[in-house]
């Protein structure tokens, strides 16, 4: 079964602000975004569940048709920068997406 990073050209977080992390779900073939938009594998629960996260930390969750693209995003832990917070500019966020298997 093909995975996100499979279907995905581009999958990559970043931050959004000092109490926000974003993410994209870029896809270059309209038909591996209709499948994974269409599989249900992706949602603000199923982001919720995959980081570990109260679904209210996912503030949210887009599917932009004209681009092949699904954003989503969550808010930190920790404000950007604060003691105790690992990832200033939230660029190290994605990798959980990678093994997400779509149907």
């Amino acid at each position: 079964m093909p995975t996100l990073r499979d279907l995905a050209s581009t999958i990559r977080s970043k931050n959004a602000g000092v109490d926000h992390i974003t993410f994209d779900l870029i896809f270059r073939e309209r038909a591996n975004f209709e499948r994974v938009r269409d599989s249900g594998v992706l949602s603000a629960e199923k982001v919720a569940a995959l980081y570990r996260i109260p679904r209210e930390r996912v503030t949210d969750f887009v599917v932009f048709e004209p681009a092949n693209a699904i954003k989503f995003t969550i808010r930190r832990e920790r404000p950007s920068g604060s003691p105790g917070e690992h990832d200033v500019f939230g660029a190290q966020q994605y990798a959980p997406l990678f093994d997400v298997e779509v149907p």
